[in-house]
Formats: C-alpha cells, sequence, structure tokens
C-alpha cells in the first residue's frame, strides 16, 4: 500500500514537473516569436531606391525627395517603374514586381521607398521571392497602399516604417521630414500629442502594427493579414464613404481584433464622404462609437496619415502608448 502510494505521488510530480517545463518552453517560444527584426540603420554613403509599386508617376516631381536624401548623405536609384504607364498603374503587375524585385535582392539597396499609394500593390506582392531580403533585410518605406507590404512583412517577422513619400516629400511638414530621418538613422522616435476631447485614458505598451484601414480590412483573409493580438492598433484613411468606415470597423469588431488588442492610435480621417441621407457621424465618432465597449486607451488626433504633418512610425516596434487628459504620448522602445 505504502508502494502503491508513493509512485502515485512521484508519478504526479513527474507530470507537474513536465507541465511546468512545457509551459516554460512554451513561453519562451512565444515570446522568441514575436522577436521583429530591425533592417540595419543607415549610414551616410547609403543608396536609396525610389519606385512605384501601384500607381503610375509620369511628373517630373522627384527632385525634392532626391534632394532630400541627398542631403541626408545618401545616394538614389530610381527604379525602372518610374515614368512607365500602364493605365492607373505603373507598369504592368509583371513589371511592378520585377523592379521591386531587383531593389530587394541588391545588396546594395539599403533601402525602398515608394513613390506613392493609390491603388495596385495588392497585385505584385504575391509575385515576390522574399528569400534574399530576409538575408539581408533593409528598410521599406511609404503609406497609404504600401500598408499592404508594411503587413506582410510583418507577418514574416520585420520591421518598416509608415512615413512621407517621395511624391508627398515637397509639402509635407518639417516634423514630418525629420520625423523619417530620425527612423532611418536609427535615433528614438517618441511624440507628445496635443489632448482631443474623444480620447479614451489609459496606458498600454505592445507592438505596433496597422495602417491604411482600407487596406487592412482589404487584407483580412489573405496571407498578408494583420495579427491584432497584445499590439496597438494605429489607423488611418482617406475619401472613404462614412457608412464604409463603420463596415470596416465593424468588421475587426467581429473578427476579434479590437478586442485582443491593447490599445489604438487613431491618425488623420481626411476627405471623408456622405450620402445623400447623412450616416449621422463622423469618422472619429463611428471609431468611438464601435471601440467604446473595450477597456483600451484610444488616442486620437495623432499626426499621422494623408497630412502634411505625416510623422514616421516605425511598424512592428514596440510602443509605450500613454493617454492622459491632458497630453499623452508615444514613445518607440
Amino acid at each position: 500500500m505504502h508502494t502503491t502510494r508513493s509512485s502515485s505521488i512521484n508519478s504526479t510530480f513527474g507530470l507537474y514537473k513536465f507541465l511546468f517545463l512545457f509551459f516554460i518552453l512554451e513561453s519562451f517560444n512565444s515570446q522568441a516569436s514575436t522577436l521583429m527584426t530591425t533592417p540595419p540603420i543607415l549610414q551616410k554613403g547609403d543608396t536609396i531606391a525610389i519606385l512605384a509599386t501601384a500607381r503610375k508617376n509620369l511628373d517630373d516631381n522627384l527632385k525634392p525627395a532626391i534632394d532630400l536624401l541627398h542631403s541626408w548623405g545618401l545616394e538614389v536609384v530610381i527604379g525602372s517603374t518610374i515614368g512607365l504607364d500602364e493605365n492607373q498603374l505603373a507598369g504592368t503587375d509583371e513589371q511592378r514586381a520585377a523592379d521591386f524585385q531587383q531593389q530587394l535582392d541588391n545588396p546594395n539597396i539599403k533601402g525602398i521607398w515608394c513613390v506613392k499609394g493609390g491603388y495596385g500593390t495588392v497585385r505584385m506582392v504575391d509575385l515576390l521571392d522574399f528569400t534574399k531580403f530576409k538575408q539581408n533585410p533593409k528598410w521599406i518605406i511609404g503609406f497609404s497602399d504600401v500598408t499592404v507590404l508594411h503587413n506582410h512583412l510583418n507577418t514574416m517577422g520585420f520591421k518598416s516604417i509608415h512615413g512621407i513619400m517621395p511624391v508627398t516629400t515637397a509639402r509635407a511638414s518639417k516634423e514630418a521630414v525629420e520625423s523619417l530621418k530620425i527612423a532611418l538613422f536609427g535615433n528614438q522616435l517618441s511624440y507628445q500629442v496635443a489632448p482631443d476631447p474623444m480620447n479614451r485614458m489609459g496606458t498600454a505598451t505592445g507592438e505596433l502594427v496597422g495602417g491604411n484601414l482600407s487596406i487592412l480590412y482589404s487584407l483580412l483573409g489573405s496571407q498578408s493579414a494583420i495579427d491584432c493580438t497584445d499590439k496597438i492598433l494605429f489607423i488611418e484613411d482617406l475619401d472613404e464613404y462614412l457608412y464604409h468606415v463603420d463596415r470596416m470597423m465593424m468588421n475587426l469588431k467581429r473578427n476579434g481584433c479590437l478586442e485582443s488588442i491593447k490599445g489604438i492610435i487613431v491618425g488623420s480621417m481626411s476627405d471623408m464622404k456622405d450620402n445623400d441621407i447623412p450616416w449621422g457621424k463622423n469618422a472619429v465618432q463611428i471609431i468611438e462609437d464601435v471601440t467604446k465597449t473595450y477597456n483600451i486607451p484610444v488616442l486620437y488626433s495623432f499626426p499621422a496619415g494623408h497630412i502634411r504633418d505625416n510623422r514616421a512610425l516605425v511598424l512592428g516596434s514596440k510602443v509605450s502608448l500613454n493617454v492622459g487628459k491632458n497630453s499623452s504620448s508615444v514613445v518607440f522602445e
């Protein structure tokens, strides 16, 4: 009887020991799997490629961007897609993919700056081979339609920069331009944001993900879909019908994204449209209405998106979000 009881105790102890080790290993693996790779910070003399992944760029409008990069001590390569004309797009899907692939694979190119957004990046992303990029990562820079690339890279474990693009450089604020330089050259980004009456107070720390709301919505269900778990979500948008903003936010709610995130940063919601019969809420009110049941901080009026003051965000980085009554902050770690 004594022997049987001892065996039972030993078996139970062994089971607990196994479970303890299992959970420790799972926790370690989980943490390891969430580590994001930071591309090498830029040095003077590095080369940046400017190319098109979506809408065509036929205008001679790149001088401000080229001059800016030169002023930072960087060299510039213009991709073969600049000047291509395929209806709305900068060449065929294959041409845009080939140009992007060439810059991805070239070890001398340290960053790819997408010339403009619009639509079309999703048509070429699946034609890309990221094998050499994984061995030699580099910064991918842009916003709007470039959200496709930001989220695709995020699923592979790589950081990227949401910021101004070559065609917006001339009209960008000094603060927006400087923030891109800070991000590219490896200095810490830290933003103090003025109070907004719509803000929901609180603090949160997590990996920053997101981008253009319409693009995030369009990627759901694909291999580039956003992972919201324990993340801080940034969203912005332009030129959308208000009812459609509601539709997109309801989708994020119903698919579990809003339930699993730690906080939300709302950038500009610019030039929204309404129907003859009004929706009844503006874009910010729609976001507030859909998110109000979640106990998370929400920061409105963050300076990023389709505005002059489009501050750089290193997506994939860990950030601390502090939303207070008199001031708020977003600090990159």
